[in-house]
């Protein structure tokens, strides 16, 4: 199994270098490959801040990488919920976060008013001000 790094999944989602996509297809179609969640973390920034995708392109993109069966992550259920609560509007970031915290602490503390009342019902790690 190989790693893959976020160049590799801009270049798949994107197609925006032709060598480069064509390296990209035969990782994801030849190799066994593992992704990591901060991988995932960095790509979503990318593919916003620097190629303008919406939120919904993103997802689209992201759950196609994870129906492909050569695809591995560490823990699928949590990409998936990540993913879940992004496409509720929660940020990318932070929903990555909650859902580590959950998995150790029973609160997020932030200031982001936003998150909060987003974040409200979606985890039993409760999101609140400090």
């Amino acid at each position: 199994m190989k790693a893959i790094d976020t160049n590799i999944v801009v270049r798949f989602l994107t197609q925006d270098d032709e060598v480069q996509f064509t390296r990209a297809v035969k990782l994801f179609t030849e190799e066994q490959l593992f992704i990591p969640e901060t991988v995932f973390l960095e790509t979503e920034w990318v593919l916003r801040f620097s190629y303008r995708y919406t939120s919904s392109e993103i997802i689209e993109g992201f759950r196609s990488i994870l129906g492909l069966p050569n695809v591995h992550v560490e823990d699928l259920d949590k990409i998936i919920q990540i993913i879940e609560w992004y496409q509720q509007g929660i940020d990318f970031a932070d929903a990555v976060h909650l859902a580590n915290s959950q998995l150790k602490s029973s609160e997020l503390l932030t200031f982001d008013h936003q998150f909060i009342n987003r974040a409200k019902h979606l985890s039993r790690c409760l999101v609140r001000k400090p």
